[in-house]
């Protein structure tokens, strides 16, 4: 695919999160009945999940605008459990198969099969579930049951281990503490488990570095819409930011997603970004470099270093070392890819140091797969003189089914290769 950039206006519904549809999904497929799960996302990623659910016993119907789950009379899955490309799913449905007390095996593609898997499986390990997997990575092979109690993890790889174990915690059969050791990356995700699992029923509560989860109680159904997703909302906003006026519709600032953030990122570079109840609207202005602390909010790390790119000034980005974890290891890939196209940007251990270029040339680049890499550079092509090119634009089905279609929409020029 070639990118051509382009003047970008135009107003589009960004898709709905991922990681809540993740989320309603496994919870809704643990709570005994019928839950109705609306505005879901329908990705690749997304479809691994169900096909978990669906492994352990839940039924998956579609209605009207979403899903109707049957839930609760979970079994061990039969046969081995592929999570394709999505750490979500093959990070919580490992929690999950410690409620069994047969051997459930999980695995995923060859980029999943690399991704770390031992804080998760250690903190399992130490409360009496049998783990085993390749050297701390998929595929993994979990035997249970796990009894609940104390668990105690290190929060500095990712959030979604410690996600796995507070939604597993209510269908054990006493209560759970999580302790959660060093640091805590991508806290406001943690918010948004918690968050969730009480609408499903869960009783959990969260003080310093510590999670109590009441056992025992399981879940109840919840007929749960899933909000419009900031991760994805960045890419066209920070599309109007670097070339135009783009507004996105269907938001709601009031949700605990970490990821809206990117409204106060872009107003604090220079953007113009203006709220209007669930519309958010960015337009192009004079872009000036700064510090910014990705520690809470990882995802936005390839599109925050594509604003920078032609900021004034230099720019640095961090806090972040769980990057090197992600679909690929994101501060290579994204510092490959500025630079890839006529930028200026250094690795470090949690971030990048961008110094900022008035325009960028363009290029061939390579994304690893990786979808918020593919649509970072996409989005690149705005500030090029020539066209960004890739193999396997569709990578963006992961989060973003519709991604080249709406960029289109915006004027962004674009053409198969």
């Amino acid at each position: 695919m070639r990118f051509r950039g382009g003047e970008m206006k135009g107003r589009v519904l960004p898709p709905p999160s991922k990681s809540h549809t993740h989320r309603a999904f496994f919870l809704a497929s643990m709570a005994e009945g019928e839950s109705k799960v609306t505005h879901a996302l329908l990705s690749d990623d997304t479809r691994a999940t169900m096909r978990a659910c669906t492994a352990m016993g839940a039924g998956f119907s579609e209605t009207d605008g979403g899903f109707i789950i049957s839930g609760g009379r979970l079994h061990a899955p039969e046969e081995v459990v592929d999570a394709d490309n999505s750490g979500t799913t093959m990070r919580i449905f490992t929690g999950l198969c410690s409620m069994f007390d047969r051997d459930v095996t999980i695995t995923g593609d060859e980029s999943l099969r690399k991704r770390p898997m031992g804080p998760l499986l250690d903190a399992l390990s130490a409360n009496g579930t049998s783990c085993t997997s390749n050297d701390g990575k998929p595929p993994v092979t979990i035997r249970g049951p796990n009894l609940g109690g104390e668990f105690r993890i290190d929060g500095s790889v990712s959030s979604q281990f410690i996600t796995s174990l507070l939604m597993t915690a209510p269908m054990l059969g006493s209560d759970s503490r999580i302790v959660v050791e060093g640091s805590m990356v991508s806290a406001p995700y943690l918010d948004v488990t918690a968050s969730m699992m009480r609408l499903f029923g869960a009783e959990v509560s969260r003080e310093r570095n510590a999670f109590r989860v009441r056992g025992g109680t399981g879940y109840r159904p919840y007929d749960y819409c899933v909000p419009s997703d900031f991760s994805s909302a960045a890419f066209p906003l920070v599309a109007g930011a670097l070339g135009g006026e783009v507004t996105v519709t269907g938001m709601d600032m009031d949700d605990p997603q970490g990821d809206k953030k990117i409204v106060d990122v872009l107003r604090a570079v220079g953007a113009k970004v203006t709220v209007d109840g669930s519309e958010v609207t960015c337009s192009r202005d004079r872009l000036v470099g700064g510090d910014i602390d990705m520690g809470e909010i990882p995802d936005l790390f390839p599109i925050t270093a594509v604003l920078l790119s032609t900021a004034e000034g230099d720019s640095r980005l961090y806090g972040a070392p769980q990057l090197k974890f992600k679909e690929s290891n994101r501060i290579e890939t994204v510092v490959r890819l500025i630079n890839s196209i006529g930028g200026d940007a250094v690795a470090t251990d949690d971030g990048c140091i961008i110094h900022g270029k008035k325009r960028l040339k363009g290029g061939r680049i390579e994304h690893k797969g990786d979808h918020r890499i593919m649509m970072s550079a996409a989005v690149a092509s705005i500030v090029c003189d020539g066209p960004v090119e890739m193999d396997n634009a569709e990578c963006c089905a992961v989060s973003y089914p519709d991604f080249p279609q709406q960029m289109a929409s915006l004027g962004m020029g674009m053409e198969v290769l």
